[in-house]
């Protein structure tokens, strides 16, 4: 992969001045979410004031999905390139999702306390999404593993590089099983609103407040995975042994 392809990823004055632009304008979104869902929004004529919650929780569960598409991405990529930028990529996206995913649940949960009066149920979606955080945490824990194992350098080395792709793909399986689980059995969890077949059964303010709370989210966790990555660059950088030359493994 070269630097040229993905400008913010370099570890240069210009690639951190756009970062921090980024990071600004996910600032930006979050004030202005902040605002709408706290104030200007109303509250859900049969939730009350709980349902504010789906500004933190909606975004976190799917821009947690969409870092494991970058999981998924950056793996296949790796396993067809051999290129083991990707599988930083690949390992940063893991982390945020996993991040991600534990703040849905806890959210979920809170929100679930407020609603249905129980902290946990056994619901397709909430175990689905227990189920997806155990994968990625195992996919995390599996690549520290292999380097204590091998004494190999994760991010560097193609014996943590190579397994971990394969869990990486085959990880994001389980994301479309959380996403229609709801669907596929009978849940307690509300099914889709925004993205519903019908005209969404949603307030246009509470729709606005969503979307900026949403577009606040990936900005940034878009700006924690470049950073994330530039970090474990300068890492291995650091490292007399780093491994630069990419090596086919597909």
């Amino acid at each position: 992969m070269r630097a040229s392809t993905v400008d913010l990823v370099a570890d240069t004055a210009r690639a951190a001045a756009g970062r921090r632009t980024m990071a600004w304008f996910a600032g930006g979104f979050a004030g202005a979410a902040v605002v709408a869902g706290g104030w200007l929004a109303p509250p859900d004529q049969a939730q009350g004031q709980a349902q504010r919650l789906m500004y933190l929780h909606v975004p976190a569960a799917w821009v947690g999905y969409a870092a494991f598409a970058v999981v998924l991405a950056a793996s296949a990529a790796y396993l067809i390139g051999g290129d083991l930028r990707w599988d930083r990529f690949a390992r940063a996206g893991a982390e945020i999702g996993v991040s991600l995913t534990a703040a849905a649940i806890a959210t979920g949960s809170l929100w679930g306390h407020l609603v249905w009066g129980t902290w946990w149920a056994w619901d397709p979606r909430l175990v689905s999404t227990a189920l997806l955080l155990l994968a990625y945490a195992g996919y995390l824990a599996l690549r520290r593993a292999l380097a204590e194992r091998t004494g190999a350098r994760d991010g560097a080395d193609h014996r943590v590089a190579r397994p971990a792709a394969v869990v990486g793909v085959a990880g994001f399986l389980l994301v479309p099983v959380v996403h229609f689980s709801v669907v596929w059995w009978r849940s307690l969890h509300q099914q889709a609103t925004v993205l519903a077949p019908e005209r969404p059964p949603i307030d246009p303010r509470m729709g606005v407040a969503l979307l900026l709370a949403v577009a606040a989210a990936t900005l940034a966790a878009l700006c924690l995975l470049l950073h994330r990555v530039v970090r474990l660059e300068r890492q291995l950088a650091a490292s007399p042994v780093a491994e630069r030359t990419p090596v086919r493994v597909g």
